[in-house]
Parts: structure tokens; sequence; C-alpha cells
């Protein structure tokens, strides 16, 4: 892999878009390690999950959340570095939710010139409609985003949807999938949807969370706060987030060895008959 350096002082190179971004950002010797090391982790994720192909265009989902702001961030940053070389189009997509502050994410985008489309759809209605206040939207406005951002992806010549999960979402999936649904699965950091024309990319999957939220204070962010499923109480996925807390204050780096195990998988260890054949095994 192509050591990374960072280019911290390099001079104004014409006002490209990612320059811009961290015009105004720390110079601190802190933020720049922080900086590094999501650059690190995200080219890593990059590299070992094969996601980039010269000349693709991604459409990069963002929502407004400290997350998706990240993920821009780091992609323009590696861009301007030269070491990711496809086309960036950032897509919000406005779901209906009342008091939505509707003009701060396109002045963002413009006030730095970066590429964006901002497409309105009322999710928020078919969600409140379909859903008792009591249950959690998650499930059906994930569905109900995915979809159009396929669209969206397919009307702007793009090859891939890319998604700010992070470290923890993962392992917070995966937590879910085993108490919950009896399987061992997570979010892959890259798979091809039903239809096989997108490819859905996730490259902050090696980024701690608590990264992303010193990176996006320290780089000052327009947070935009969800008042959907974010004003809900008892989510199964905050007590995963609340179990992988406790683990790691009792035993810091677990999180880190966590992820590093999804990653080395032993089948013959496991239950699974599908994936190990018990039967061709003899017995003495």
């Amino acid at each position: 892999m192509q050591t990374l350096e960072v280019k911290q002082d390099e001079p104004d190179d014409g006002g490209t878009a990612d320059f811009a971004l961290f015009r105004n950002a720390p110079s601190s010797v802190e933020f720049n390690k922080l900086r590094k090391r999501l650059l690190r982790d995200t080219r890593q994720a990059l590299e070992d999950f094969s996601m980039v192909k010269p000349g693709e265009r991604w459409l990069v989902a963002l929502s407004g959340g400290k997350d998706s702001y990240g993920l821009l961030a780091i992609l323009l940053d590696l861009k301007w570095r030269g070491l990711l070389p496809v086309e960036l189009l950032a897509c919000n997509l406005d779901q209906g939710q009342p008091n939505f502050p509707k003009h701060i994410l396109p002045d963002y985008l413009t006030s730095l010139g970066v590429e964006h489309r901002i497409e309105y759809q009322d999710t928020y209605s078919i969600v409140t409609d379909k859903i008792p206040e009591n249950r959690t939207y998650c499930s059906l406005c994930s569905r109900l985003r995915r979809g159009h951002l396929y669209r969206v992806a397919r009307e702007e010549g793009c090859a891939a949807l890319v998604l700010g999960h992070h470290r923890e979402d993962i392992l917070e999936t995966f937590f879910l999938n085993l108490f919950h649904g009896g399987r061992l699965a997570a979010m892959p950091p890259k798979l091809v949807n039903d239809e096989g024309d997108l490819a859905v990319l996730r490259p902050l999957a090696y980024c701690a969370e608590a990264d992303l939220a010193r990176f996006a204070e320290a780089m000052a962010f327009p947070i935009i706060p969800c008042d959907l499923c974010g004003s809900q109480d008892g989510l199964q996925r905050n007590a995963m987030k609340a179990m992988l807390e406790d683990i790691e204050r009792r035993m810091p780096g677990r999180k880190d060895t966590m992820i590093r195990a999804l990653g080395h998988v032993r089948p013959s260890h496991l239950l699974d008959r599908t994936l190990f054949d018990f039967a061709a095994l003899g017995s003495g």
C-alpha cells in the first residue's frame, strides 16, 4: 500500500473544493494525527475490499450527520492528494421531515464548490403513516431512502452509492444479528445491489465513531440532527452501542479486536454445515 503523506501545509492549488474544506481546519498536532488516522483507515478499507475502479463516478450520501460529513471530507481529502481517482457527487435526500433546515447543506456545499444534488422526496409522511408511534421508524425509512438513492445514482451515471457507516455501526449490526436474528452477519464494506447494477460501499468500515465525532467537532460541520428515529428511545441498536461501550471501557482495544475478528472467519470452527463439510471428516 502506498505510503500516506499528509499535505496539511500545501499551498492553495487554485481553490479546489477539498482544499477549501480544510482551509479553516485546526493546525494542531492532535488534529493532524486524527486526520491522518482517518485517511489511513479509509484507504485501508478501500484497498482491502477493492472498492476503487479509476474513472468511476460515486454518489456520496450526505445526511447532515457527523459520519456522512466525515465521509465526504475524507474522500475529498484523498482526491486532493491524488489517491482516489474517481468523481464524487454529494447527494442529500430531503425526506420531508418537519422543520428540516433545507438551506444548510446546499449553502455549505456551494460555499466549498462541492458538486452536489439535493433530492426532495416526502418519505417522512409515508413512514409516520405506516409505523405506529411506539415503534421504530428506522427499517422502513432506510428502505425508502435507499431506493431513492439508487434511482438518483442511476440518473447521475454513478457506479456506486457510498455510505458513511463506521466501525461501530458494523459491530452493532453484528450483535443485533447475533442476539435477535440468529445469524452471524454484519454490514458488508462492499456489496452489489439486487439489480446488479450498483455497488454499495462503506469506506469508513475501519474508522472509529469517536474519531469521526472529534473530527466533526474540529471541522465545525453544520450538523443537522435527525428528528425522526433520533428522537425515539429504546432502540435495540442503542442497547448494542451501550454494550460495546461498556466492553471497551472495561477492556480497552476490544472493538479493534472484534472488527479484526470479522475478517478472520474459520468455518470449520463454527456450526454452519453449508460452509464446511463436516460429513467428510473422518472419525479417526
